[in-house]
């Protein structure tokens, strides 16, 4: 398929800063300018009153708590106990079912923000998980026709988990993650640099349910099948202090030790991030998924990006699990990220291109996917075009950013993953929305019944 998309009020395009119109040929931007005129067989889309933005790439999620949005018992506490009452407290119940119609509403609202990329960190694995569990995930990723990077989470012991120890989970074996990576990594990952689906190393947590040993023989695995690797860490200060108390070492320094550092490694959160471990990330290339809106909701605090970007660290934006960023939307995110900065550090420390480009371009990158989050020639054709055509748009007067800088409610009206359309006109493409609300609906009620 070919498609002309033209007539664009602007494009993010440093390439090319004054085109208006593009030009997809199969899976590529063939052509970007202004005068763009139809060739035979293009589909013409006219983005009157649009500004058209490279896909948002997403570099942390957790897909199943889309259906985990404020709930009371949660509502008011910190990571730790929070960890315990929500996702914790309803995991063991979640079936593939449910996890499917959480993971397209996830996936929903991604694609409804101008999300192409979602990197979701999905840790339902325990020693009795069946394999339909992590299935529904790939089902719902395929049948929407995003880009899915599936960071496999894992836990071989309890240890300082409070999840884990309060509900009795029974982990994993280190046995049973290998087979069962294995079995994904064969079936499903893809190393080119447009994959539409890749598999990454992600343990849950490094500090207190991955031993050593573990972590070195997951490093190990990762990048003996040229995996990328991926984790939390320093979320809340109680990473530092378990680590000083269990392994006699920085948190970072521990991370380190069990060579998880390095410039195919990526962290989510890092907000407790003092000097040290930010020279040991920037030394080693290893990058974090800044997840403002979370962290902001569990008052964990704001990860030190700004310094992290000085020093040469790789930047990129993540929504987290919508049990703590309800919005879901990977805009906000976006919108949060700009406005945070500045109101510690003052109106220069972020400018809006350098935030687009760490949502799309600098995400893509870090996953490893450098054929996407850029709209220049020759890159896989994943983009958005935001409808600015409406009166709380009237005013701006730089239209480029309005998405941006104005934030939710937003309205794509169309948007391209791999050159195929994933939403049109307004809506998403492979579902019905009254079908999905009544589904999660029911999902939940059962839910509720098996947990209480």
């Amino acid at each position: 398929m070919s498609y002309l998309i033209r007539n664009a009020t602007a494009i993010f395009s440093p390439e090319q800063p004054d085109a208006t119109a593009l030009r997809i040929d199969g899976n590529r931007i063939t052509a970007l300018g202004r005068d763009l005129q139809p060739e035979d067989g293009d589909t013409v889309i006219d983005a009157r009153g649009g500004v058209i933005y490279p896909g948002l790439v997403n570099t942390h999620h957790h897909l199943a708590q889309s259906i985990l949005k404020g709930v009371p018992e949660g509502l008011n506490q910190g990571l730790g106990d929070w960890l315990g009452s929500v996702p914790y407290r309803f995991w063991p119940q979640i079936t593939p079912e449910l996890l499917y119609h959480a993971a397209r509403l996830g996936l929903y609202e991604l694609l409804r923000s101008g999300t192409t990329t979602c990197a979701d960190h999905h840790y339902l694995y325990h020693r009795d998980t069946p394999d339909e569990l992590e299935d529904a995930v790939w089902q719902a990723a395929d049948e929407l026709g995003i880009r899915l990077v599936l960071c496999r989470g894992s836990a071989v012991e309890k240890g300082s988990h409070k999840g884990l120890g309060r509900h009795n989970i029974e982990p994993e074996t280190t046995g049973q993650v290998i087979d069962r990576m294995e079995h994904t990594r064969t079936r499903y990952h893809q190393a080119a640099p447009d994959a539409m689906r890749r598999l990454v190393v992600a343990p849950t947590s490094l500090i207190h349910s991955s031993p050593p040993d573990f972590l070195k023989e997951m490093a190990a695995y990762a990048r003996g099948n040229g995996l990328r690797m991926h984790s939390h860490l320093l979320e809340v200060g109680f990473d530092e202090v378990q680590a000083r108390e269990k392994f006699d070492m920085a948190a970072i320094d521990y991370a380190e030790r069990c060579d998880f550092l390095g410039p195919d490694v990526w962290f989510a959160h890092l907000v407790q991030s003092d000097p040290h471990a930010i020279e040991r990330l920037a030394a080693t290339g290893t990058g974090i998924a800044h997840c403002p809106t979370s962290n902001c909701r569990l008052g964990s605090g704001v990860a030190p990006v700004i310094e992290m970007a000085g020093k040469g660290m790789p930047i990129s934006i993540g929504v987290d699990g919508s049990a703590s960023a309800e919005s879901g939307s990977m805009l906000q995110e976006l919108n949060l990220t700009w406005l945070i900065h500045r109101a510690l550090h003052g109106p220069e420390a972020t400018t809006l291109e350098q935030v687009l480009q760490w949502g799309s371009r600098d995400g893509a990158r870090l996953l490893g996917l450098e054929a996407i989050g850029e709209l220049a020639v020759g890159q896989a054709a994943d983009l958005a075009i935001y409808d600015i055509d409406s009166p709380r748009f009237a005013g701006v007067h730089t239209p480029l950013f309005a998405p941006l800088m104005c934030g939710e409610p937003v309205q794509v009206s169309h948007s391209f993953v791999d050159g195929k359309p994933v939403v049109e006109d307004g809506s998403v493409l492979g579902l019905e929305e009254r079908e999905l609300v009544g589904n999660v609906r029911n999902g939940l009620a059962d839910l509720m019944a098996r947990v209480a």
